[in-house]
């Protein structure tokens, strides 16, 4: 037993020795005596028997596959009422991405989707094509994590070799020795022209350079081409184009017009606007008293704000008040909807405005913030519109058009005077509203406009 213990012992010595030395033959030869003076399990690990004292040795690996790992991002997961869009990529494979860099927008029918990079890493592969169809949980790209060489680090690597070819300045051969003199500071004096010296020759004779005749025909030629493209309609705008050839084919449209007097609210805005936005940090428009007013008259006139649902046979009435606001941006006109507006005054209709315009200008306008609404603002006044007619929103019963101001003359106490006039039209549903109703809802909004006190005493 001693023996043993002995032997075992020294091939356990003569395998730790030959592992510090890194000879890898020997630590083998060593390791192979030692398993079989004594019963021992090799797994990437050299363990002792339990019933002896050898000590215990393991051998640990580390890998860079851990450290760039390979993941596959999906779609994110749209509204109940958006089923599929069209991918539009910002990146292409092998390009380097930051932790949330925008690598892809997916264009639904009523708003753009971002799908951000996980993590930072470089783009191995597309799996859906620039302008392919997606669904919730399709698979969009694949992205090797860790963070890749920048493209702007690698062109400044690649000019270094080229800069580094031509010879430098001091290489140079000299200038040979030129043989002009020093340049005199004062001029000769010029000696007179021969008579037979002269060129008699008239203006008329001399020859022009080169004429520019084929650059005037490829002129020519570009200013009588007819050119034409063609751009794929992007889902908004196929959405916004149903949308609205629905309503012409469902509703029982007809619009009632009338004219505001702005003289009394240009008058409030320009004494207290500098006070207004040094108050609220920001500025007072014209939009947050026509979204109060129309609030105000929906009340008053509660069909206006109802709908019919074709599907029942029922008219819906509601007694809450969402206002869309229609608002263009570059890839289609969408309207962000101001919610519970009949509790709300001036300043957190300006603040709502506001919010809902800088996300739709950032494109960041989700779902939910243009689901519902019971009525629409159409304001084609900040393109300079003067006059025109609006189209409803389904599933709504009506739509408020407003339009620019401008000075006209209009008769006041029996005499004519220059104020500034905005007309407005009312474009309701028929079916639902009838004249009486439309009128009364229009005038009501002009009255308030006119005068903000009415507001005050409930009018």
């Amino acid at each position: 037993m001693l023996s043993h213990s002995r032997c075992l012992t020294r091939n356990f010595g003569r395998s730790l020795s030959a592992i510090r030395q890194g000879n890898n033959g020997l630590a083998r030869r060593a390791t192979a005596a030692l398993s079989a003076s004594h019963s021992i399990t090799l797994n990437n690990n050299v363990k002792s028997d339990p019933r002896s004292s050898v000590f215990q040795i393991q051998y640990f690996r580390t890998s860079v596959a851990h450290r760039e790992e390979v993941v596959t991002v999906n779609t994110p997961a749209f509204a109940e009422s958006v089923t599929e869009g069209d991918v539009r990529w910002e990146k292409a494979v092998g390009d380097t991405v930051a932790e949330d860099e925008v690598v892809c927008e997916i264009e639904t029918d009523k708003t753009s989707v971002q799908v951000p990079s996980p993590a930072a890493g470089v783009i191995l592969e597309l799996l859906v094509p620039d302008g392919g169809k997606v669904e919730g949980g399709n698979a969009l790209f694949t992205l090797r994590k860790g963070a890749g060489p920048p493209k702007a680090a690698e062109a400044p690597k690649a000019e270094a070799p080229a800069a580094a070819t031509p010879p430098p300045p001091s290489a140079a051969p000299p200038p040979p020795p030129s043989a002009v003199g020093p340049i005199p500071t004062t001029m000769p004096p010029v000696p007179p022209v021969p008579a037979h010296a002269m060129d008699t020759k008239p203006v008329s004779a001399i020859k022009p350079t080169a004429p520019a005749a084929p650059a005037a025909q490829a002129e020519g030629a570009n200013k009588g081409a007819r050119t034409e493209s063609r751009v794929k309609m992007n889902r908004m705008r196929l959405r916004i184009a149903q949308r609205l050839k629905e309503a012409q084919n469902t509703c029982a449209m007809l619009t009632t017009f009338n004219e505001v007097d702005m003289s009394n609210i240009s008058e409030m805005r320009k004494t207290y606007k500098d006070a207004y936005l040094k108050k609220h940090n920001i500025k007072l428009g014209f939009m947050s008293a026509f979204v109060k007013a129309a609030a105000y008259a929906l009340a008053d006139q509660p069909s206006v704000n109802g709908v019919i649902d074709d599907t029942t046979k029922e008219i819906v009435y509601r007694d809450y008040v969402d206002i869309s606001v229609a608002v263009a941006t570059p890839k289609g006109l969408v309207v962000p909807v101001i919610r519970n507006v009949e509790g709300m005054n001036f300043t957190d209709i300006e603040k709502a405005i506001n919010m809902l315009g800088e996300k739709a200008r950032k494109n960041e306008l989700a779902v939910e913030d243009m689901d519902g609404g019971t009525f629409t603002i159409s304001n084609g006044g900040v393109f300079g519109s003067m006059f025109g007619t609006p189209i409803i929103n389904p599933p709504q019963s009506a739509i408020l058009g407003m339009h620019g101001i401008f000075d006209r003359p209009v008769a006041i106490g029996g005499k004519v005077e220059i104020r500034p006039m905005m007309y407005v039209a009312l474009t309701y549903d028929h079916r639902l509203i009838d004249g009486r109703e439309a009128v009364t809802f229009l005038r009501k909004i002009k009255s308030v406009v006119e005068d903000p006190r009415m507001l005050l005493l409930d009018m």
